[in-house]
């Protein structure tokens, strides 16, 4: 409740600051409007060093940023950064020459890659709240999270293209396969070639070591991985990367 009360006063401090600046003829050198600044300055740095890696093993969105971050889930530019993401994803693919042996493959992620949590994390204060995995749990289990828009269109595109379009996620296999499998059927994810769930060898594993395994067997399998889509960079470090990785933007959680 204590951080809660805090989140709120912050979020409105920064929003009546705000207003403030926007005021005709303002003085920008007034305490506020120097407030307003450092504020929107260390959360968009702050959201840059998340996106970048160079903020690690962080556990919750700082609570000066938690309105930056809800105004950047909602307010369009998160819309904007998937869409040119997703642009520059569909230039290499028109690129790429498939071979004729059926073994061309794409590797992407599920939760907040293909599947959007974002309004999950809405009550969460959208990285405000640490994970909660029994809340999560319950709310993975019924399969409503919604396509992202542009990476529905990748994925028929690939699927169009004669791509061998592997998902693979950390959730639980025996927890969550039903429903997430009737998930990505219900938003229209159709003819992908295996959705590759964490089983119980690999529990308690990082999700870098877990992908690496999961892109090392298909591999092995002779499966050529062309590009890998992720929002997490554990998604898209370790081994058997493939030929060119993509980062979605998140900045309310951190996956080691």
């Amino acid at each position: 409740m204590k951080n809660q009360r805090e989140a709120l006063v912050c979020s409105l401090l920064f929003v009546l600051l705000r207003i403030v600046m926007s005021t005709k003829g303002y003085d920008h050198s007034h305490y506020g409007g120097r407030l307003v600044e450092l504020s929107l300055s260390y959360c968009l740095s702050w959201r840059l060093a998340v996106e970048v890696n160079n903020i690690q093993g962080w556990r919750t969105v700082p609570v000066q940023c938690l309105y930056d971050v809800e105004v950047y889930m909602l307010g369009g530019q998160y819309a904007s950064d998937l869409n040119l993401i997703v642009d520059q994803i569909s230039s290499y693919v028109d690129e790429i020459v498939l071979s004729e042996d059926g073994m061309d493959a794409w590797i992407l992620d599920v939760d907040d890659t293909c599947l959007s949590n974002i309004f999950y994390y809405k009550g969460k204060r959208f990285g405000g709240d640490p994970y909660d995995p029994q809340a999560f749990k319950e709310w993975a289990s019924r399969g409503i999270a919604r396509a992202i828009p542009p990476m529905l269109r990748l994925f028929q595109k690939l699927i169009d293209r004669g791509f061998k379009v592997f998902l693979i996620s950390g959730r639980d296999e025996r927890t969550f396969e039903q429903s997430t499998l009737h998930n990505l059927h219900f938003q229209g994810f159709f003819g992908f070639e295996r959705l590759i769930l964490r089983s119980e060898t690999y529990k308690g594993q990082s999700g870098t070591v877990y992908k690496s395994e999961m892109r090392r067997k298909l591999v092995e399998e002779g499966y050529r991985i062309w590009g890998n889509v992720g929002d997490q960079w554990s998604d898209l470090h370790g081994q058997f990367v493939g030929n060119r990785t993509f980062k979605l933007p998140n900045p309310m959680y951190f996956v080691p």
